[in-house]
């Protein structure tokens, strides 16, 4: 190994602050002295740094007694490892400490040895990456990470660096209130998407019910995106890859981290987009699953089903109210005592489930049940029995723990141990033979514990309370023990937070195996990465109109999170919903990517057929979800193959407009569909936000708002209708509504052409048989097409073309466009008469026009023209041009 460079005694003054942080998280932390850099060395390309540190000895010339004695020696780490995500590793330099282990995150190793030293600046900066990484010249050490091209500073940390056994502290500033919006931070039920100052977000997956607010909740997501006002709103994202116990303390000009193990492992994301920030993160942590086409549908699920005969009506009750209904659910009733992969042998007997399950089958519907990871302590349970033989369980003060949940006394599948996913994959199997249910829905999994477990050793009282369920409760309280031993001597203490994912991976990889179809998984437990393998839904909500708001904040953090497939429980899961309740949530509910109606034992009944204003609700905004099916599946396209959320917030499609930056009660489907539901009771109207531009409505196509810059409106929202809105300059496809995704499938295709104040619009579809494991790759059979319009002649002629980019899908071949819908022409007067010519041939295509202006001279003179009659194949490239005469 090279000589290693003194640093000197002044690196470049542009990438230091020119003041100090404020006093407030300025100096020394009470819990360390800080470090100061030794030694470091910067490879000839400008792309790696290792640098040496030293604890700064207090005034007695030790460490600080607070939290256990400092480590002595760190090694910084800093590498460009792509022009558009940094890494910076600060760890122990004289041992190895816990990490995300590789196979959860596979990653790139920061462990190099240089071969050249660079005297001069330790700092990270190449003329293809936007992101600049310097450790400051003044002592205690620093770093900062800024952009290249504007010198605006994303990441700078106070001299107040802390690394001890138990806790590590690391605090970076930020720029003045209202230049930077904050958004991540997980899981947490919040009052706002965007962070509020002064707010502590604890990471410690927890069964506490997501009906509280500002609690931590299933999942642990230690990434946020920022986004910067002025400049266009560029985009970064901060993740700290590390699984222990934590909180975040978001103090509005500040940062800071507060983590009880571990090592401080970043990684920066240079945007400059919101979607290229999550484009490079998943690039990262793993690209979104796949999920199903049928999973797009609508799902009903209610704990507390009696028998058999309770599903069949559930089902006659949706097919005789002509509402859509994809996959019927069952809770823990149908299990005999609660024990996983069995059945209830009075209620849900074999002999009656298996024919329901069968008959959903050949209506095109499905059927997910629920298993949790507790297996009951049972010597006459075949799956107990086979585990003890397979010693699968995680082991606690020498034996296997011991726990209580549904069944009583459990113990846990530790999927740590190779050995348990086979033998859970062997259980599903097994299951499978018995009853053919299509997904798995994986509960409990923080791991949940009726119990409180008593502590055993050092592990299960850190020195640093974390803020568990908001009273710094015991790391203990209804989980498994942190002193408790995974696989490999690995404490729960470490590998907490993993739970979830690992038995999410363990499900998804059993089920792909079993069935060789793309796995459906819904997870309550989730960490970063969990999106590569399931779904995930908001939790225990409550039946109140606060839930019914917060489920959007919930819904696009986990989109920033890299799990797409997110929804709430609709009607509100605990609680007595009232009906006005009820039907206002199906309004938001159908749009959520998960739409699932699910409720609690001893509530209210809320199938969506009961009351009949809801059924009304449902039949409209399902109705036009299944008629999106095609473009909410070619989204889950996008969000598999560049991690592009379904459900956005604003400034994803508009990052120079700050005003979309706090809006929390709207959201948009893709680049340009706009969801505005009404969120409080008694309400007609809905005051909704439109970004600069035309929004058509999609329930008549007809203009709503044309605006020069954004603006609110205020839109009638009667009982049974939710505000749904279309950009120009978007065309949608759409096929026809039908009770069963599969049915939708096999209907002919609409494009929804939304032009654009230039005259132009674009769009895509993707198409595959919704269930091939790979949605793309050389195995799979897929099609993709993009649409283009434009309006030739001053507007009189409107040209639509298709590019065929991949065509292996054969059903694409004989799939037609009937009808194209040309939304936002400019017209003094509707038109005289049309000519449609289909690659040059004229054809008889039927036309209508309807008027858009409305009388409103602001929206101007603009018309609808429908032009039926086509047989456009979708898999063949076509040009249509529609001459319109006056």
């Amino acid at each position: 190994m090279a000589t290693r460079a003194r640093p000197p005694l002044v690196l470049l003054l542009c990438l230091c602050l020119a003041s100090c942080l404020s006093s407030a998280i300025g100096g020394v932390s009470a819990a360390g002295n800080g470090y100061r850099t030794t030694a470091f060395l910067v490879d000839e390309g400008g792309r790696r740094l290792r640098a040496e540190l030293a604890a700064v000895a207090g005034a007695g010339g030790g460490s600080t007694a607070a939290y256990g004695d400092d480590v002595q020696r760190l090694d910084v780490y800093a590498s460009l490892e792509t022009d558009s995500r940094l890494h910076v590793r600060i760890a122990d330099a004289d041992g190895p400490r816990w990490e995300v282990p590789q196979d959860v995150i596979p990653r790139p190793s920061p462990e190099f040895f240089l071969q050249t030293s660079r005297p001069g600046r330790p700092v990270l900066s190449t003329a293809t990456s936007d992101l600049t990484f310097a450790i400051h010249a003044s002592s205690p050490f620093r770093f900062a990470v800024s952009r290249r091209s504007t010198g605006d500073v994303l990441f700078d940390t106070s001299p107040n660096l802390v690394f001890k056994d138990r806790y590590l502290e690391l605090t970076s500033s930020l720029p003045p209130p209202g230049r930077a919006s904050l958004y991540g931070l997980g899981e947490q039920t919040k009052r706002t998407f965007r962070l509020q100052r002064n707010d502590t977000f604890t990471l410690w997956n927890s069964d506490i019910a997501a009906g509280n607010v500002d609690l931590n909740l299933y999942g642990s997501h230690p990434f946020y995106m920022d986004v910067r006002s002025g400049g266009g709103g560029a985009a970064h994202g901060v993740l700290l890859l590390n699984s222990n116990g934590m909180d975040v303390i978001y103090g509005g000009s500040y940062v800071t981290y507060k983590v009880i193990g571990g090592v401080l492992d970043f990684y920066f994301f240079a945007g400059p987009s919101p979607l290229a920030v999550v484009d490079q993160y998943t690039q990262l942590i793993g690209r979104p699953a796949p999920m199903p086409y049928w999973s797009f549908g609508f799902h009903q699920c209610r704990w507390g089903y009696k028998n058999v005969s309770d599903l069949e009506g559930v089902v006659a009750g949706y097919a005789k109210a002509r509402i859509p209904l994809d996959v019927m659910w069952t809770d823990i009733d149908y299990m005999d005592a609660f024990k996983d992969f069995t059945l209830d042998p009075a209620n849900f007997p074999a002999d009656r489930l298996r024919p329901f399950v069968d008959r959903l089958h050949r209506n095109g519907q499905k059927y997910v049940v629920i298993i949790d990871p507790g297996i009951s302590v049972n010597a006459t349970y075949g799956t107990f029995i086979r585990a003890i033989k397979e010693d699968i369980f995680l082991k606690w003060n020498g034996s296997n723990y011991l726990g209580v949940v549904w069944p009583g006394n459990v113990s846990f599948p530790d999927f740590l141990n190779p050995r348990a996913a086979e033998f859970w994959a062997r259980e599903i199997a097994a299951f499978r033979r018995t009853l053919p249910v299509d997904g798995l829905w994986i509960d409990m999994n923080e791991i949940s514990n009726f119990v409180d477990p008593p502590p055993l050793n050092a592990l299960d009282d850190p020195p640093y309370r974390i803020d568990n369920s908001g009273v710094r409760r015991p790391i203990n309280n209804k989980t498994v023990p942190a002193s408790a031993v995974h696989y490999g001597g690995v404490a729960e203490y470490d590998a907490h937070n993993l739970f979830g994912f690992l038995e999410a991976r363990a499900t998804h990889d059993a089920l792909l195996r079993d069935t060789g179809r793309r796995p459906f998984v819904l997870s309550r437990s989730t960490f970063v990465g969990s999106g590569r393998y399931t779904a995930h839904w908001t939790g225990d909500n409550f039946a109140t109109w606060d839930d019914l708001r917060y489920s959007i904040n919930t819904m696009l953090s986990f989109g920033l999170f890299g799990i797409p497939m997110i929804g709430a429980d609709i009607c509100g899961f605990g609680g007595n919903t009232t009906e006005e309740l009820c039907s206002r949530w199906i309004q938001l509910g159908a749009f959520y990517p998960f739409s699932r109606d699910h409720s609690a034992i001893g509530t209210v009944r809320r199938e969506l057929y009961l009351w009949e204003s809801v059924a009304r609700s449902a039949r409209k905004a399902l109705g036009l979800r299944y008629r999106l099916l095609p473009y909410l599946y070619t989204l889950m396209y996008e969000a598999h193959t560049t991690g592009a959320p379904i459900a956005r917030p604003l400034f994803f499609s508009y990052p120079g407009d700050v005003a979309t930056y706090g809006i929390d009660r709207q959201f948009l489907l893709g680049r340009g569909v706009l969801v505005s539901p009404v969120l409080e009771p008694g309400a007609t109207t809905v005051t909704a936000y439109f970004p600069a531009g035309r929004w058509f409505s999609l329930y008549d196509f007809s203009l709503a708002v044309a605006t020069k810059t954004g603006k609110r409106v205020t839109l009638p929202a009667p009982a049974d209708t939710v505000n749904v809105h279309v950009a120009g300059g978007n065309i949608l496809p759409l096929q026809q509504p039908a009770l069963t995704s599969s049915r939708v499938r096999q209907s002919v295709v609409h494009l929804l052409v939304a032009l654009a104040e230039d005259g132009t619009a674009t769009g895509d579809l993707f198409l595959d048989d919704g269930e091939s494991p790979e949605m793309v790759g050389a195995r799979s059979r897929w099609s993709q097409i993009k649409f283009s319009g434009a309006t030739e002649s001053g507007g009189s002629v409107v040209r639509v073309r298709s590019h065929v980019v991949h065509d292996s899908y054969a059903p694409s071949r004989t799939m037609v466009i009937a009808k194209v819908v040309l939304m936002g022409l400019r017209s003094p007067a509707p038109p005289k008469g049309f000519a449609v010519y289909a690659n040059g041939v004229q054809v008889n295509a039927s036309t209508a026009v309807d008027g858009g202006g409305g009388g409103n001279p602001e929206k101007g003179a603009l018309g609808v023209a429908h032009v039926g009659g086509l047989s456009l194949v979708v898999g063949q490239e076509f040009d249509l041009k529609v001459v319109m005469t006056y």
